[in-house]
């Protein structure tokens, strides 16, 4: 069975994604989550492209927010998932495509160092509004500081044009607007609608799960039965 390589977005960490990959890995799924904040588009994407070249087979690969730039600019992934994510065309770039809600940006605090963080009040209202509570605040104590230009990175290659994909759009989503999702979940070969915020994997993990489970089970090819002679 393929492998599942969960992208984040930024801000974030890869533990943002364990409530999903508790749910696949207890399924047998081997999933593996690249921690990004490298500096840069190119260095975030050479990270997650190292982890796809490690792996024996093809992965399902998903990026969230951000996280879809990234997942643009890959070789070798087997199928493509962008959650409530950028899909960038050919020198188009997350923020050249609309970039974040004014409500996130509102959220947005700059640091001595160049660097911004996320206002806790406002990240919560922003991305976890549709959590519960105690998940929100377990969510906000996991972000971290963003190093600057990330989101006005330009990918390379342009995986979707190649690459059988799947879009979800977040309808409630108040970081991303949701008729951007929609515009460019048109670039995707199937489109799913779910009415969650942004981070679906911190509130109904089980959504993502199922999904990347019902993927696994359509893009993995059927071995013959056991004991059932097939005919040349």
């Amino acid at each position: 069975m393929a492998a599942v390589v969960l992208v984040h977005g930024l801000y974030h960490r890869p533990e943002h994604f364990a409530l999903v990959a508790e749910r696949l890995r207890s399924a047998g799924t081997e999933v593996v989550i690249p921690q990004l904040h490298r500096g840069s588009l190119p260095a975030d994407t050479t990270a997650v492209q190292a982890v796809i070249d490690s792996l024996p087979e093809p992965p399902i690969v998903l990026g969230h927010s951000y996280g879809g730039s990234v997942i643009t600019g890959l070789r070798g992934a087997g199928y493509l998932v962008y959650l409530a994510a950028f899909v960038p065309d050919v020198g188009e770039s997350a923020a050249g495509l609309g970039g974040a809600s004014p409500q996130l940006q509102d959220a947005i605090t700059p640091e001595p160092d160049g660097s911004t963080s996320l206002h806790p009040d406002r990240a919560t209202d922003t991305l976890y509004s549709d959590c519960p509570e105690p998940l929100a605040a377990w969510a906000v104590g996991l972000l971290r500081a963003q190093a600057p230009g990330c989101g006005r990175g330009i990918p390379e290659r342009h995986s979707w044009k190649h690459t059988p994909a799947t879009y979800v759009v977040c309808a409630q989503d108040r970081a991303i607007d949701p008729v951007l999702q929609r515009k460019m979940a048109s670039r995707c070969t199937d489109v799913r609608e779910w009415q969650t915020g942004h981070s679906p994997f911190v509130g109904q993990p089980e959504l993502i799960a199922d999904l990347l489970q019902e993927l696994l089970a359509a893009n993995t090819p059927r071995q013959p039965d056991e004991g059932v002679t097939t005919s040349r």
